[in-house]
């Protein structure tokens, strides 16, 4: 029995809107110094948010409009703290020699259920949500269900709409064996209203669902130098790319750096189960970040709706 289960989360979730208030800054560095690099935190709840990181740029932080853009995203009921260092010397000399900017394990996959190739329950719980989003834009979730491409089982879970009206939405959207509609009941507390939230937890929502692995690093709040982020994406362009090439059924694709090194300790690729080395591709950091274009101030858009499956270059 093959039954496969996954969800998504609205960017107005708590730990989304983390999320993309760090995305947000990341970007507004960006924009005034393609090379800065920043390792940024968010959490926030209850009239508190806290920035927390490194960061090494030409502009100082007083020249981050930070105050400005959480605003844009949630209000200005918030007590701010901001907590923002200059990146450690002894990360930043791996990383000025071309260095990955930590070490860690990535992840890449495609597959040929969905036109984006992306897993079918993972495809079908993020349209779901963002269709739920449209009418409603609140804080929810949605949860999908199958078995083989069966549809046994659909969860959503909305703030500020009548379970009644949001079952005929979901149900206009999905069709489904059952529907779990606001299980708690109505709510009308959400957001940092209603719970704290925290950048990177959402890992495999920003991926590709629980139905494959993750490396374990998050990735908004990253420049590109870190190769939580950068390598994540260029193992996704690989596994599309393979998957195009050898008219596969799903590719998998892993990589591994060491902090400071430019080589990748690890690269294979996994076609329909038979494993093979990587080759034909620059998989240095600075490669990487000059293939896909990571200088540009493109993040807060990766940070609402997934990483994967969205049209970015990494996924085409």
């Amino acid at each position: 029995m093959n039954v496969r289960t996954a969800e998504f989360v609205s960017p107005k979730h708590p730990d989304k809107i983390c999320d993309q208030i760090a995305d947000s800054i990341l970007d507004a560095y960006l924009k005034k110094d393609e090379y800065s690099r920043t390792a940024i935190e968010v959490m926030g709840g209850h009239n508190l948010i806290v920035i927390l990181g490194e960061v090494k740029s030409t502009k100082d932080v007083k020249e981050i409009p930070i105050r400005k853009i959480i605003e844009s995203i949630v209000g200005n009921n918030f007590n701010i703290n901001i907590h923002l260092e200059e990146q450690s010397p002894e990360i930043s000399r791996g990383v000025d020699i071309g260095g990955a900017g930590d070490q860690g394990i990535m992840v890449g996959y495609a597959c040929n259920e969905t036109k984006n190739h992306m897993p079918l329950e993972y495809e079908l719980a993020r349209d779901l949500c963002r269709r739920i989003y449209e009418k409603y834009p609140y804080d929810g979730k949605t949860q999908v269900t199958l078995e083989g491409n069966r549809v046994l089982k659909v969860v959503a879970s909305f703030q500020n709409v009548k379970t009644a009206e949001l079952k005929d939405l979901v149900k206009s959207i999905i069709k489904s064996e059952e529907y779990i509609i606001n299980p708690g009941g109505d709510w009308k507390i959400g957001g940092f209203e209603a719970d704290s939230g925290l950048t990177g937890r959402k890992l495999v929502v920003d991926s590709y669902g629980p139905g494959v692995l993750v490396g374990g690093g998050s990735f908004s709040g990253k420049d590109a130098t870190k190769v939580d982020r950068s390598g994540a994406y260029m193992a996704r362009k690989i596994a599309v790319d393979y998957l195009k090439k050898y008219k596969a059924q799903e590719v998998l694709v892993k990589l591994a750096y060491a902090i400071g090194q430019e080589e990748p300790l690890m690269k294979s690729v996994i076609i329909d189960g038979q494993e093979e080395e990587i080759k034909g591709y620059d998989l240095r950091p600075n490669g990487i970040i000059k293939l896909l274009d990571l200088r540009k101030p493109i993040y807060a858009q990766t940070s609402q709706w997934g990483h994967f499956g969205n049209g970015f270059k990494w996924d085409c």
